[in-house]
């Protein structure tokens, strides 16, 4: 099974919204910020100098994630996905290494990134790649996240 990393294009909006959705919506419930992000991803992402990529399996979109900047050395890396069906299979590891990859091809210095420690998988894919636990604001951008993580070049 090969996966492809691809960039975002216009009409794989609506992919980028259900994909984020599932996850959303069974363990959580979808925020003011998840709203915005989701419904307008090319006016709240791409515009404001962040990207988005899909893991891709073959014409299928199967997973996807979104870096933001945050300052001229920081990505914040959100919004990350693997559909129903595809997870387990190292598709969430292949989106990481891109990011990671992407962001060091760009000389940034550092990841960040929200989350919340009942997805497991999740932080434990993040702790595999050398992320680790940094304070968090008080209030959180999302009132679900409660970890704050980071991983520096």
């Amino acid at each position: 099974m090969s996966v492809r990393i691809i960039p975002f294009q216009p009409q794989m909006a609506t992919s980028f919204r259900e994909l984020n959705l599932a996850w959303l919506t069974e363990y959580f419930y979808v925020e003011p910020k998840d709203s915005d992000l989701l419904e307008n991803c090319q006016e709240e992402i791409i515009d404001k100098g962040g990207v988005i990529f899909f893991a891709q399996l073959k014409d299928t979109i199967v997973g996807c994630f979104s870096l933001l900047p945050m300052d001229a050395n920081t990505l914040e890396l959100g919004k990350m996905a693997v559909q129903d069906g595809y997870q387990g299979k190292k598709i969430g590891h292949s989106l990481l290494q891109y990011a990671i990859d992407y962001c060091k091809k760009k000389q940034i210095t550092s990841i960040m990134l929200y989350s919340n420690t009942i997805l497991q998988p999740a932080i434990h894919l993040y702790k595999k790649f050398g992320f680790v636990e940094i304070p968090m604001e008080i209030p959180p951008p999302y009132k679900r996240s409660n970890i704050k993580m980071a991983l520096m070049f």
